[in-house]
């Protein structure tokens, strides 16, 4: 409650007017100079200037005064803006005296009302707009530890709070509880921190207000009310030499009413720098939290409630995705098992590589990925051969030129010829010992029985000759025209009609100079990378993940434009698709699990790699960084 004292020199006749002051409670303080003042806030003071007492300014006022002069020749001259000042002339009637002291008062009581409204508008302003920016920075981060450090850092900050804690609801074998997930002091060194699980009973301050959902606003934390369910652990004030005064706990509800947490913060600092509480500090540096900050608190935790659980979300729709593109990895090889474990090796590969590549300071050092691009190229090394699903199954696992039906058609020929050659053979002998008797018929027959073996010897090699030839490996010239000669072979079938041992289309398939495949089968293969990008690109992705289909569509590119499926030159083709090459080779070089080749060390695969460089087609700057830092190693992936 304001009082009103008026304050005039001890010369100054205040007698003749001292009743009408007494009527309406106006106090008087006679001095003898102005220096006497002092700024007590408990009263508002009128100064009455008369021509004894001007001769100074208060020095403790710092220019909100109140002043009625009487009888002064002239305004003072070390007015303020800030001054509230009436005149009046010498002996002024007493009603006039008084009007004019209210009337001065009432004004400076307005002034400084106003002032001090101003002052908590612009509090409440600079509140409010930190704790807008509180909550974009919230519904923007997307790490999880993060995000709960910034909601108990900033409820803090905003609160004033010298420690805190925060919580999170869980549940344990099917009982809901309390995970002790934060702790921050300011003056108490926390060690390193293990996540507590509570049980929610009323004993705890968390445990209350997440069974009541209301918030606890506690002025002295060792003064409690005695019938209060709960109570406080004075453990740490004890161990640390701490000590807990002011609390706030206050619930974090979802938008839909939902408990997601409890904030508790201690010890709402006085305003100014903080410093470090101790024991004996605390009673004169720490307030109780006011209205004010409780319902500002309570605005941030519904800022934080909706972040937590969007987050939640965000993380729950993060491992459903996880699972879905391990499931189609997972399918793609139950479909392909000679590539077991292969998109995941690239993947590994990749994204260290990409992690080398974000701390190289020569050509790359305008190229720094993001946490949001390294999980883009994750994902795209991962799904980088799902279109094999497109690709028929004999193809993908394909291991020889033919297929083993085709090879086992091709060995029952040879069978069946020789068979017939041993008929033919039977026959001939029989005839001749018809003819001739049996006297003549020994150096015949052992005539025939040669050339038949020496026969069956030549089919028996010609047949080893073509195993070898069936074999994915480069075909010399020589054997290339031997096989042609094969097919020209001829024997009798059961009709008596005569047939080629190889049929054109054998010939053709065990003609290919290099690898397994023909050029209609490595062209479906090599399809596959399309059908990877037209089924990814079928997937909403997020906007962090929009470049997944095209990283993936280019892995099989080549700098020089001899890559497929489109022919991309170096400039066309992302980075992210040029890691994902490296590391795709090199994998294929060094799987000991494919059936139509034998792994090869690491040495041979990098020297394959440097090769390939010279040749124009991988990026040396990539290769060489691949090599340098030994990203194989690092990612778990070494070959012997």
């Amino acid at each position: 409650m304001q009082t009103l004292t008026l304050v005039h020199s001890e010369s100054f006749p205040i007698g003749r007017y001292s009743d009408a002051l007494r009527r309406e409670s106006i106090f008087t303080l006679p001095v003898t100079s102005l220096d006497e003042l002092n700024s007590d806030s408990g009263s508002l003071r009128v100064i009455l200037l008369d021509p004894v007492i001007n001769n100074g300014r208060p020095s403790s006022f710092d220019g909100r005064m109140a002043i009625v002069g009487v009888g002064l020749e002239e305004e003072p001259k070390w007015l303020t803006a800030d001054t509230i000042y009436l005149d009046l002339p010498e002996n002024p009637p007493a009603p006039a005296l008084v009007s004019a002291v209210k009337n001065a008062w009432q004004s400076l009581y307005q002034k400084l009302r106003a002032d001090q409204l101003e002052r908590q508008l612009g509090e409440r302003t600079r509140e409010l707009r930190e704790l807008s920016e509180v909550g974009i920075a919230l519904s923007t981060e997307r790490d999880h530890s993060v995000l709960l450090t910034t909601i108990l850092s900033k409820a803090r900050e905003l609160s004033r709070a010298d420690a805190g804690s925060l919580y999170l609801l869980d549940e344990v074998n099917g009982e809901r509880v309390l995970r002790w997930k934060l702790a921050q002091n300011d003056s108490i060194k926390v060690g390193a921190f293990e996540e507590m699980v509570l049980p929610i009973t009323r004993r705890s301050l968390a445990g209350w207000v997440a069974l009541t959902g209301d918030t606890l606003v506690i002025d002295d934390a060792y003064a409690l009310p005695e019938d209060v369910e709960y109570s406080i652990n004075r453990t740490f004030d004890q161990k640390n030499g701490y000590l807990t005064r002011s609390i706030l706990v206050f619930p974090m509800v979802s938008h839909v009413g939902e408990l997601v947490g409890v904030l508790q913060l201690i010890n709402r600092r006085k305003k100014g720098p903080p410093a470090k509480l101790t024991a004996e500090t605390v009673p004169s540096e720490v307030v109780p939290f006011d209205h004010e900050t409780v319902e500002l608190m309570r605005s941030l935790a519904a800022q934080a409630a909706v972040a937590v659980e969007n987050n939640s979300l965000y993380k729950s729709i993060e491992r459903l995705f996880e699972g879905f593109v391990t499931a189609a990895v997972t399918a793609i090889e139950q479909r392909d098992p000679t590539t077991s474990g292969h998109s995941f090796r690239v993947a590994d590969l990749t994204v260290e590589l990409a992690r080398v590549v974000d701390r190289d300071d020569d050509r790359y050092r305008d190229i720094c990925f993001s946490a949001e691009q390294v999980r883009e190229i994750r994902y795209a090394s991962l799904l980088h051969d799902f279109g094999k699903v497109g690709v028929r199954e004999q193809v993908l696992v394909k291991e020889k030129k033919l297929y083993p039906l085709q090879l086992e058609t091709l060995r029952n020929r040879f069978e069946f010829a020789m068979k017939t050659a041993e008929n033919d053979a039977n026959r001939r002998k029989l005839d001749y010992l018809i003819k001739h008797g049996p006297e003549p018929f020994a150096g015949f027959g052992a005539q025939v029985d040669e050339e038949l073996r020496e026969q069956l010897a030549k089919m028996r090699k010609d047949f080893a000759f073509i195993t070898k030839s069936n074999e994915p490996t480069i075909l010399p010239e020589g054997e290339f025209q031997y096989l042609q000669q094969l097919a020209e072979m001829e024997f009798g079938d059961i009709r008596g009609e005569r047939r080629r041992l190889l049929n054109p289309e054998e010939a053709r398939i065990l003609s290919i100079r290099k690898g397994n495949l023909d050029a209609g089968e490595r062209s479906e293969i090599e399809s596959h990378v399309t059908h990877t990008f037209n089924f990814l690109r079928k997937i909403p992705w997020t906007k962090d993940l929009s470049a997944v289909a095209d990283i993936a569509y280019a892995h099989h590119e080549k700098l020089n434009g001899r890559g497929y499926p489109r022919k991309l030159t170096a400039e066309e083709i992302p980075i992210q698709s040029r890691m994902m090459t490296v590391s795709d080779i090199y994998d294929a070089l060094t799987a000991n699990d494919r059936p139509y080749k034998r792994a090869i060390s690491t040495e041979r695969a990098l020297d394959i790699l440097k090769m390939e460089v010279s040749d124009g087609l991988l990026d040396a700057a990539l290769v060489n960084l691949f090599i340098d830092a030994k990203v194989f190693e690092r990612a778990g992936v070494l070959r012997t």
